[in-house]
């Protein structure tokens, strides 16, 4: 296939580019380059004639109509978003924007597309919607989120998350858009920007600086290591019933403080220093509406698409310190283009 991948060089869409590739799909990926995404997440790809990397706003219609005529693709996975909690906090209407409003421009203009296509295309061809299940809200001790979960977002970037699904929904019904939408647990892995939580208890701890855990550790989430989910995600978009949703998750729920010290333990490991990096955890004052507990249950993408998740937590969480560790240049350059990795999501700052 010949895949447009929006967002795709960002955190999980370049590992959605990377993966395409070495599967022998040819991959443009759109990309506004806002202060996420890094081209340097593609340098694997950049030579492969099957890459082809396009600057563009997908809340633009021309930019995007030009796209589809230039390049007419036969599938898109639509990941571009703003997807940090915090700054969702501090910025709510930069998530409706790009999330909500971008993805209503792509679906428009997915559809127009669509009706240009002779018939045979236009029945191949397909939306596949990336989402997360922060749109469920929040669970509490027991129970796991499926394809059933009603939805009840609690910030604004789950809110924004929640409202795309919606309208892709919308498009797919009342336009008869093909499309399948996913809805994934919290992914990790390497080249993951670093104001998220293992970026920052990894580059935290070797520069000796505290290493911050929100309120008592105890939020718990379920932890999706990226190439698993770039699979995953490949395998919804190829043998995915459209219409349908499907939940995909690691099967490695863990608290926040439990993943911290399993951090703090390989770094110990593989980066000894004067004393144990356990010593640099700070408990510092919790996000507002902090979501308690995340899990997903994975039955449905396990017996309809036979897809598991193949990398454990330990051995996800040691490939990406390995990484991180033999990676400096890449991180030291997100902090040379301006990124200072501040707290932010405080209402008191706002």
């Amino acid at each position: 296939m010949k895949i447009l991948v929006t967002g795709g060089a960002g955190f999980i869409g370049s590992a959605v580019a990377r993966r395409a590739i070495a599967l022998g799909h040819s991959v443009v990926v759109v990309d506004v380059l806002t202060y996420a995404a890094n081209l340097d997440n593609l340098l694997s790809v950049e030579a492969s004639p099957l890459y082809h990397f396009l600057q563009a706003d997908i809340c633009d219609g021309p930019a995007m109509a030009a796209v589809f005529a230039q390049h007419q693709p036969d599938a898109v996975m639509h990941l571009a978003a703003e997807s940090h909690v915090d700054r969702s906090i501090e910025g709510p209407l930069a998530f409706v924007q790009t999330n909500i409003v971008g993805t209503a421009v792509l679906l428009e203009e997915s559809r127009r597309y669509l009706a240009s296509l002779a018939a045979d295309r236009r029945d191949a061809f397909r939306f596949h919607h990336v989402s997360t299940d922060e749109v469920f809200g929040a669970l509490g001790a027991e129970g796991a989120f499926d394809e059933e979960t009603p939805y009840r977002p609690n910030s604004p970037y789950s809110s924004s998350k929640a409202s795309s699904d919606m309208l892709v929904r919308a498009w797919g019904e009342t336009f008869g858009l093909p499309f399948v939408i996913s809805n994934c647990s919290n992914n990790y892995g390497p080249y993951q920007f670093p104001e998220k939580l293992i970026p920052v208890v990894i580059l935290n701890a070797l520069a000796g600086r505290p290493i911050p855990v929100y309120g008592t550790g105890g939020n718990v989430r379920d932890w999706l290591f990226v190439e698993d989910h770039a699979d995953a995600l490949l395998t919804v978009l190829g043998r995915g019933v459209g219409g349908e949703t499907y939940c995909i998750g690691g099967e490695a729920e863990r608290s926040n403080l439990q993943l911290v010290h399993m951090l703090c333990a390989l770094l110990d490991e593989l980066r000894p220093g004067n004393k144990p990096y356990a010593d640099l955890i700070t408990f510092v004052q919790d996000r507002p509406g902090h979501d308690f507990r995340y899990a997903i249950n994975t039955s449905k993408i396990s017996r309809e698409l036979g897809w598991r998740p193949a990398v454990d937590i330990e051995a996800g969480l040691r490939s990406t310190v390995e990484w991180y560790l033999a990676n400096e240049a890449w991180w030291r350059a997100i902090a040379e283009r301006g990124f200072k990795g501040g707290r932010l999501g405080l209402l008191a700052s706002a």
